[in-house]
């Protein structure tokens, strides 16, 4: 099935596509892309949110000049 690997590259080029400009923001998109990419996986949209946050929150906060 090719469904899940585009559904995955796009979850993908929207989390790197919308850092936010705000803590908030960015916990938020994270979130989101997060729960995305369980969705597409069949995991824990919980932990998929929890991670995409933390996830995004970190990069943010490496690469200031990139969000």
């Amino acid at each position: 099935m090719l469904r899940k690997p585009i559904a995955i590259g796009l979850a993908l080029c929207a989390a790197l596509a919308a850092c936010g400009d705000t803590t908030g923001e960015r916990l938020v998109y994270g979130a989101g892309a997060g729960a995305a990419g369980a969705a597409v996986l069949d995991g824990s949209l919980v932990t998929g949110a929890a991670v995409g946050a933390a996830a995004n929150l970190i990069y943010c906060q490496e690469n200031p000049h990139r969000c």
